[in-house]
């Protein structure tokens, strides 16, 4: 119980961390931020132009760190995939193929899922640039 109090306790640390340095990137308070989140989720476009800079900033932000991981990203989906490989293998060797094949089926399900929610950030961080790209256009 108290190594997993331990972990939680890293977890939310490195979480607080993150939220910081992204509010601090946008200029605005954590819940600014997460108004802004909420609202690039909804593709919603800010009318305030101080709101549309925060959130240029955000969208700007989190899509420079999602393009700088991709280059890792064949990497970690090749581990997890020997891990997997090396699960069924170790299951054929111990002679009980069930509990390996369960497992490795839902690593491959958690891979798929990963680079499904990479995509789908993706997209929306794209939307929203364009969105408050052509918004700049249109007011200038």
């Amino acid at each position: 119980m108290i190594q997993g109090a331990f972990y939680t306790a890293i977890s939310v640390a490195v979480l607080a961390a993150q939220r910081r340095r992204a509010s601090r990137a946008a200029g605005t308070d954590p819940r600014g931020l997460a108004e802004l989140s909420r609202k690039i989720r909804h593709r919603e476009v800010p009318s305030d132009p101080g709101e549309r800079a925060s959130m240029r900033a955000v969208v700007d932000d989190q899509l420079g760190r999602l393009e700088r991981k991709s280059r890792w990203l064949p990497y970690s989906l090749g581990f997890m995939g020997l891990v997997a490989a090396a699960l069924v293998v170790l299951g054929a060797a111990a002679g009980s193929l069930a509990l390996p094949l369960v497992i490795a089926a839902a690593l491959v399900g958690f891979c798929c899922s990963a680079v499904w929610m990479r995509g789908h950030a993706l997209d929306r961080y794209r939307y929203m640039r364009a969105a408050l790209q052509e918004e700049r256009e249109r007011v200038s």
